[in-house]
């Protein structure tokens, strides 16, 4: 779960902000798909469930800013656990404090539990790369051995005939 929010900074206080300072916002996967698009907004906020693995990332530019200014923005961008908002969790459920924060770590353990997971997975994908490089490097340190005996042999044949055909051997 991936929940986000985003507002502009007014700079003037009390005065609305210009047609110019708005913004264009767009949250993309690392693979491209779009998750939230927004156009000439002063605020807003997003909500999804991540369906890809990887980074995802969010845009934020004003195309019709002439003169150029500067904008700041409020961005807050929660996932996993904290994306969930326990507190309308115990007003629906009727729960008590206690079972809220029994509730929030299980969660989280749960999150924890997911995460070992993949990181296994992705050592056992190591280690089996590393297997194939250690691999790979005992047939080339073989190979090198081979050809740099063969090359010393074929030396001393070189160096053996050249002297018997001077007659100093």
């Amino acid at each position: 779960m991936t929940v986000g929010k985003y507002s502009i900074v007014n700079p003037n206080e009390g005065h609305p902000l210009p047609e110019s300072h708005k913004l264009t916002v767009r949250v993309t996967s690392a693979y491209g798909n779009s998750y939230h698009n927004a156009e000439k907004v002063e605020s807003g906020q997003f909500a999804f469930t991540t369906a890809e693995a990887g980074d995802y990332m969010a845009c934020f530019w004003a195309p019709e800013h002439k003169p150029e200014t500067t904008v700041s923005i409020e961005f807050e961008w929660k996932t996993g656990v904290a994306a969930k908002d326990w507190s309308n969790v115990a007003k629906k459920n009727q729960v008590d404090a206690m079972e809220l924060e029994l509730k929030r770590l299980q969660e989280t353990i749960s999150s924890i539990h997911d995460e070992m997971f993949y990181l296994r997975e992705r050592e056992e994908e190591m280690q089996d790369l590393n297997r194939a490089t250690n691999a790979n490097m005992a047939r080339l340190s073989f190979l090198s051995l081979v050809v740099c005996l063969s090359v010393a042999g074929l030396q001393l044949w070189h160096l053996k005939s050249f002297f018997e055909k001077k007659k100093l051997i």
